[in-house]
């Protein structure tokens, strides 16, 4: 599969994206379609002893939107915006997916305007695959929507669980809604009317969620508006560099403590994999009708390399096509 990048996005574009995209070109067979600045890219590309031998092609986009710019201005502004031309060779048929770590605001309305909604979906939700006690889950919203209404919420478990039938093969998803209490009654309204409809809605809700029972395992499919996830989100990565940083700090202090850290590095590094959201690469974008994965900002090579292996296996388990036969199936919103 050919898959358009928007290699000027992010803090580390276009360096970091154009090397694990090449990295991924390498290893993984995945046809490359950078666009961007094309003078900058070739020479990115250039530095790669053989980048002649693979599938990369450069599609030159002389704008880009920055990670602090305002989507919709900037958009208006730049039409030849590198997001905004990878989302139209996806329309065009030229790309069967793209990537972007940069503006997620300038992703989201790109998408959008160039490949519309699945047929029945109100609004896009990033899915963010989270590490928990027994097994990955699925975090969405994550951050496309800051305001939701319950309807909204019944779609995103119903796009989540197909995800996570795809992505981590779970056949039944147990789906849970993030609250501050267990039980119905708690939360704010949006919250309280969004379980009333997941109870009749959706066979495998297993009701409310607390913050500290994300990771716990609970649910493999946890629902919430985009400001509460970006939240969660954003809290629990903060969460795993201070870990880090403390237990670097502790294990340093004295001889014993640096002899027991060496003699644990391969079980610290093993933890690293397991909290780094560099492993999971990206977040697919579900509900627009095409296959769209966006990264982390801060994403490195690795993420990208990562990203778009996570796009390859979407691409072949049908994720996009899955979703719709979901939607298709589920209560219509109101």
């Amino acid at each position: 599969m050919h898959v358009a990048i928007d290699a000027m996005g992010g803090d580390f574009g276009p360096g970091a994206v154009v090397d694990g995209a090449i990295v991924a070109a390498r290893h993984l067979g995945v046809g490359l379609v950078l666009v961007g600045r094309a003078e900058l890219l070739r020479a990115e590309v250039a530095r790669h002893a053989d980048h002649q031998a693979l599938d990369v092609r450069i599609v030159d986009a002389p704008d880009a939107v920055g990670m602090g710019d305002s989507p919709a201005a900037a958009l208006r502004k730049y039409p030849r915006a590198s997001i905004r031309v990878a989302a139209d060779l996806v329309a065009s048929g030229e790309a069967s997916a793209m990537f972007s770590a940069g503006n997620t605001g300038a992703t989201l309305i790109a998408t959008h305007g160039a490949l519309g909604m699945l047929a029945g979906a109100d609004r896009p939700a990033l899915a963010t695959t989270i590490p928990t006690l027994k097994r990955e889950a699925i975090l969405l919203d994550s951050g496309a929507n800051m305001v939701c209404r319950p309807p909204h919420l019944l779609q995103f478990a119903v796009m989540g669980a197909a995800y996570a039938r795809v992505a981590l093969g779970i056949k039944r998803p147990r789906i849970g809604l993030l609250s501050i209490g267990e039980e119905a009654t708690k939360g704010n309204d949006l919250t309280r009317a969004a379980h009333r409809l997941l109870s009749t809605g959706v066979p495998d809700f297993i009701g409310n969620v607390e913050g500290r029972d994300v990771y716990a395992s609970q649910a493999d499919v946890v629902v919430c508006d985009g400001f509460t996830g970006n939240i969660a989100l954003k809290i629990s990565e903060g969460l795993v560099e201070t870990v880090e940083e403390l237990l670097r700090d502790e294990l340093s202090r004295t001889f014993s403590t640096r002899v027991g850290y060496l003699l644990s590095r391969r079980a610290f590094r093993r933890f690293r994999r397991r909290v780094d959201y560099s492993e999971y690469g990206g977040a697919p974008l579900l509900g627009v009708a095409g296959l769209c994965v966006v990264g982390h900002g801060r994403s490195s090579s690795k993420a990208v390399r990562n990203a778009l292996a996570m796009v390859q296996r979407l691409g072949k388990g049908k994720m996009v096509e899955r979703v719709a036969q979901s939607i298709a199936g589920a209560p219509p919103l109101q």
